[in-house]
């Protein structure tokens, strides 16, 4: 775990819960000022199609979204920032609200298939898609009809890996294909040479 992590998350109240059930709490020193994203996060998210957005509204309810689009639409600009586009959408705004009160966000990314979790905090910007037009095109998925309107930076603070514990294995359509890919092409295999031996036989065929 990278401990800027658990020293952001880790508060008083956190602190009194785990002296009330466990008899003592965690005790965090020596917390770098963030924690950047290495290799291997990098890899991870570049091939994540999905991820869970968690923001807070002024009211203080948690607000969580589901992003989607193609792998790598959740784009790593360097070790600190991560970028993703932000499409028109059913109007509600509710992130971009959230956001321009209160920049702090929480990213779930999941691998289902891997029963990985990766979990991200970070400060979060939403700037008009125009400021930036060269960033727009390189984030716009071409399948698209839709125009990239905004943008949102993510400045990050810190992440953490969890235990697969839990994580029930789930697989995508793609996924599925080219896990029984390799069989289909077996059983086309056994076919022929089932056919080729009841043929040498002078076995009748369907």
């Amino acid at each position: 775990m990278a401990m800027k992590y658990l020293d952001t998350m880790m508060t008083e109240s956190a602190r009194s819960a785990q002296k009330r059930y466990y008899g003592h709490a965690a005790n965090i020193t020596d917390s770098p000022v963030r924690d950047p994203l290495g290799e291997a996060e990098a890899e991870f998210i570049a091939a994540r199609e999905s991820f869970y957005l968690g923001t807070v509204s002024e009211t203080g309810w948690p607000y969580v979204q589901h992003r989607g689009g193609l792998k790598g639409f959740l784009r790593l600009l360097n070790p600190s920032t991560l970028v993703f586009a932000d499409y028109p959408g059913n109007r509600q705004l509710l992130s971009t609200g959230n956001l321009s009160v209160n920049d702090r966000v929480s990213l779930f990314l999941m691998d289902y298939p891997n029963r990985t979790r990766l979990k991200i905090l970070g400060h979060a910007r939403v700037e008009d898609a125009r400021l930036h037009p060269d960033l727009a095109t390189q984030l716009s998925n071409p399948g698209m009809r839709a125009r990239v309107e905004r943008i949102v930076f993510i400045d990050v603070v810190s992440f953490d890996w969890n235990c697969p514990k839990h994580i029930t294995p789930r697989y995508s359509l793609e996924e599925v294909e080219e896990l029984v890919g390799s069989l289909k092409v077996r059983i086309a295999e056994l076919e022929t040479e089932l056919r080729k031996t009841r043929t040498d036989s002078g076995i009748a065929t369907a």
